[in-house]
């Protein structure tokens, strides 16, 4: 027994004085405070790192005790080390994706959003592809004239573009806009019909305006897919290894250690896995597979795996998505929007939902599904309730991903069924200025991001920030949690909010929960994963008015430094 092993066998006796001469922490952090998260010691003042997991957590003088010549310290200064940051829904090598694409927000009308693209475009090659993310008609001015339900036509874009196919995704990832060159080569004309679960949004004449929601999206970016799938296989691979190599860079300057990667393709995963293997991934990834019901039967228990990679990968999930977005007015809904005729879109049926639950319960899988109108929820926990019933002593714990806008009767399900709340604080500010508008006032404030109602009906929220729809920053999504306050205007909805540490929590011991993870992950504790984070101020009792300017100083993962604000 070395190393490690000693070191904890020897903490678990009290003895911190009877390590044995070369047997000492690789790295120590002190004087600070140590916001644990741990409720059998929730603040000390230092801990110790041997390898890759934590060995004590105490005062100073008792971690000093540990510290040999080949110690690292870290003097904490009198800043705060907490757990690592657990992002519970966002899209890995999506942040890489907009970290490369057009970057469309906070264009403050329609035209600036062409004026942008136009730039881009004077830019590129002939035929080339345009890409663009962010936009979102909430932050324009005015509506754009003429338009469709506020959307914008395409003949000022188009115009500007003549010679480039061009797809800008709106910010909410659940519609996106093309121009006239990006529309014929996916063959989206007068006569097309939409998808099942998607929509082409048309002008009073019948023609197409150029957007497209949820599942009609695929119309064109299947024409992008094929100009992509001219690559060599050489050129695919540094391509995702580039944008992954983005991804892990902005999730260690947020100080995000692990992350929950809310849907990838069986070749993306593989890769996750060599890299993971190869010891280049740079942060904790839990997987959850997009793969189709067919492809899970085939392939589920071959690429099922814990830990590969020194805990840098698990692949144990299943994505799946039964409505769109509120912004766009996808979200499935029990009544119409208050805004326009219809109650959203069901991307997915309830019936192969189903069968995807029992695949993923027969192979040892979590499933999370995607529900942000209340109609969703509801149909996706009737799926969830029948399953549960008929496997009730696996422990499966499923997942509603964004989980939104709840009906009141729905609320204490969560709870009793178990089922995980994994929302995004972010959100919440973020969609404020419409919600009131597509819901009513009675609708929002009964069931618009009840976080409150939830955690006092014993359920359990994850917390996130469905990056790249948002910026994959935790410290604002916490802001938001802790006081849903929009960047103008009153809180929305207030006495919905999260206690200071129910939002840390969700950050942290929730989603290790949401993981499986809890016994890796989530607090600061002798035998834990070390992957620490170290702030500028104590989120669990700053202000709010000055969360949002707390700072990432450092970023641990497995004891390792992988990121430092001084370098």
């Amino acid at each position: 027994m070395r190393g490690f092993d000693v070191l904890v066998a020897v903490l678990a006796l009290g003895a911190f004085a009877a390590v044995p001469d070369g047997e000492r922490a690789d790295l120590v952090l002190r004087n600070g405070k140590v916001l644990t998260m741990d409720p059998a010691r929730p603040v000390a003042s230092a801990l110790a790192i041997a390898g890759d997991r934590i060995v004590a957590v105490g005062s100073d003088a008792e971690i000093d005790r540990l510290r040999g010549e080949g110690t690292r310290v870290i003097d904490l200064a009198g800043k705060t080390a907490m757990p690592g940051f657990i992002d519970g829904h966002a899209h890995f090598v999506g942040i890489g994706d907009a970290r490369i694409a057009l970057d469309l927000r906070g264009a403050a009308s329609w035209d600036e959003v062409v004026a942008r693209v136009s730039a881009a475009a004077r830019k590129a090659r002939p035929g080339e592809w345009i890409l663009g993310r962010g936009w979102h008609q909430k932050d324009w001015a005015s509506p754009p004239s003429p338009n469709v339900e506020g959307f914008p036509l395409h003949a000022s874009l188009s115009a500007a573009t003549p010679e480039n196919p061009v797809l800008l995704s709106h910010a909410s990832g659940h519609a996106a806009f093309a121009n006239a060159v990006a529309l014929e080569r996916g063959g989206v004309g007068r006569d097309t019909k939409a998808p099942d679960g998607g929509d082409i949004l048309r002008d009073a004449s019948g023609a197409p305006t150029g957007l497209l929601r949820e599942t009609a999206e695929e119309l064109v970016s299947a024409a992008l897919q094929k100009d992509l799938a001219r690559r060599t296989p050489a050129e695919v691979t540094a391509d995702l290894d580039r944008r992954i190599d983005l991804a892990v860079e902005e999730c260690l300057r947020k100080g995000i250690t692990s992350i929950h990667d809310a849907g990838s393709s069986l070749d993306v995963v593989a890769r996750y896995r060599q890299r993971a293997e190869a010891g280049t991934l740079g942060v904790r990834v839990y997987a959850m597979l997009s793969s189709s019901n067919e492809e899970l039967e085939r392939e589920a228990a071959r690429v099922r795996v814990i830990g590969a990679g020194r805990n840098h990968l698990t692949v144990r999930a299943v994505k799946r998505l039964a409505d769109g977005a509120l912004g766009s007015r996808g979200a499935w809904l029990l009544a119409p929007y208050a805004d326009a005729p219809g109650t959203g879109l069901v991307t997915y049926p309830m019936k192969d939902l189903e069968r995807t639950a029992e695949i993923a319960a027969a192979n040892g899988f979590q499933l999370g599904t995607h529900a942000i109108g209340d109609r969703a929820n509801r149909e996706v926990l009737d799926v969830y309730a029948r399953v549960l019933a008929r496997h009730p002593k696996k422990d499966l714990r499923f997942r509603v991903e964004h989980a939104q806008h709840l009906d009141p009767a729905d609320v204490p399900r969560f709870g009793k069924l178990g089922v995980l709340a994994m929302m995004q604080g972010i959100h919440c500010p973020s969609d404020a200025p419409f919600v009131v508008a597509r819901l009513g006032e009675t609708r929002a404030r009964e069931g618009a991001y009840a976080w409150r109602r939830l955690l006092d009906a014993g359920a359990r929220i994850g917390n996130g920030t469905d990056a790249p729809v948002e910026d994959v920053d935790p410290i604002a999504s916490l802001h938001a949690s802790v006081t849903r306050q929009p960047k103008s205007g009153p809180a929305f909805f207030p006495e919905k909010r999260m206690t200071r540490t129910e939002a840390l929590r969700s950050y942290t011991v929730a989603n290790a929960y949401a993981a499986f993870e809890e016994e890796l992950k989530g607090t600061l504790a002798p035998g834990k994963l070390a992957d620490v984070v170290v702030l500028s101020k104590d989120l669990s009792t700053v202000p709010d008015a000055e969360i949002p300017s707390t700072e990432v100083l450092t970023t641990i993962v497995g004891g390792k430094v992988a990121f430092s604000a001084g370098r």
